[in-house]
């Protein structure tokens, strides 16, 4: 069984999507189409920006979306996916490719997502670190004992996890982490503490925007982040899109699930191969293939 995988914030480069804009008649139209819906000129930024333009929360995300979706889009019958699955952001193009809404709104969930994001890190400073060399449970119980906020945000891999919360609460988890054996605590360069109580006010206002959108059954299960679990229901694949903004990317369940469930292949269809490391340290024996275009 072939499954997809599709990157979140971080695969992002210099340049990114100009060669399928350059090659592919559809994916130009597509391009210029999402310059109208966002109401200003992303191609532009892709194509010729800087490292730190392509940065900006509003930019990544419709990028990053935009660079998966539309090279799915142009796979054409090459894309037959059995199951699907997102890295966060990556949960999007994922339900965009699975053909359970619309490439428009699901540029415009992505958009106002990436917006409703940004104003819940500009009303509170927080940010995220990577805690890498140590057990899962261990941090989920370091995590715990701290009074200020500090979640598990990011299951990428066995003995990598990100944790996401207040810069008090990142700090002192750092320091116990280090002396409970972490063999890394790093943190990193974000606008905020992603996948944690610090974005409900994100949450509440991507809420009503993704309960007005038209979700169908895909045409094969997706695997959403929150559960880790395969989903075609068009209302559970809702409430765990407006779930995912304050609870972990379970990510590395989400491997070992569809692993179990039959998966013989992955493919990681965006800019990067993050996602592909991440899987191999997942499961070594898993067989990862290119995109075939």
């Amino acid at each position: 069984m072939k499954a997809y995988v599709f990157p979140g914030q971080g695969a992002q480069y210099p340049g990114m999507g100009k060669d399928l804009y350059e090659q592919s008649p559809i994916a130009r139209q597509m391009f210029e189409n999402a310059n109208s819906i966002l109401g200003f000129n992303i191609t532009e930024i892709m194509f010729n920006g800087t490292e730190e333009e392509l940065k900006q929360t509003k930019v990544t995300q419709p990028a990053i979306f935009l660079h998966s979706v539309i090279l799915a889009t142009i796979m054409g019958d090459n894309f037959k996916p059995d199951m699907v699955a997102g890295h966060s952001l990556g949960e999007f193009s994922a339900l965009v490719a699975a053909q359970a809404m619309s490439f428009e709104d699901g540029l415009r969930l992505v958009s106002a997502r990436a917006m409703a994001m940004q104003k819940a890190c500009d009303k509170e400073p927080s940010t995220m670190a990577a805690i890498l060399g140590i057990d899962d449970k261990i941090v989920e119980e370091v995590c715990a004992s701290i009074q200020e906020i500090v979640v598990p945000a990011n299951y990428n891999s066995p003995g990598q996890l990100v944790i996401s919360g207040s810069i008090a609460g990142i700090d002192k988890a750092i320091e116990e982490l280090q002396k409970r054996g972490a063999k890394r605590a790093i943190k990193l360069v974000v606008g905020g503490a992603f996948h944690s109580p610090l974005m409900e006010p994100a949450r509440i206002e991507l809420a009503q925007a993704i309960e007005k959108t038209n979700i169908v059954e895909p045409i094969c299960p997706i695997y959403q982040n929150v559960t880790a679990m395969p989903e075609t229901n068009p209302e559970k694949i809702k409430q765990n899109l407006i779930a995912q903004l304050t609870a972990p990317v379970k990510w590395t369940q989400t491997i070992q699930q569809m692993i179990h469930d039959g998966a013989t292949s992955f493919t990681e269809v965006g800019p990067g191969q993050v996602l592909q490391g991440l899987i191999k340290k997942i499961d070594r024996n898993a067989v990862i293939e290119a995109v075939p275009v």
